[in-house]
């Protein structure tokens, strides 16, 4: 069994890896797309929205609920990558361990 100071030593590299991989999912993005790119969603790895991306050809005035529809399927994808990436980056530093919030 370790010693006290090495479980330190350990929590105290842990939280700094951890910190480190925070900050790298808040500069990475994902993008979410439906209608075949007719809407982009990208998200950082932080799952805040970088930018959405809508073609022209996207809008029907006479038909919003399906570029709405396209806009709710684009991001449910960014959101699933950005969950994915998160899922891996912080995966690598805490073992595999189920941390509750993380």
């Amino acid at each position: 069994m370790k010693n006290m100071g090495d479980l330190q030593k350990m929590a105290r590299e842990m939280q700094a890896n951890m910190a480190k991989a925070q900050e790298e999912l808040a500069a990475a993005t994902v993008e979410g797309t439906a209608g075949g790119g007719a809407v982009v969603i990208v998200l950082t790895g932080t799952q805040d929205i970088k930018s959405i991306r809508i073609q022209k050809d996207a809008v029907d005035p006479e038909d919003v609920e399906t570029l709405q529809d396209l806009v709710v399927a684009a991001f449910t994808d960014a959101l699933k990558k950005s969950r994915e990436l998160a899922a891996q980056r912080l995966g690598g530093v805490t073992g595999g361990l189920k941390i509750p919030g993380m």
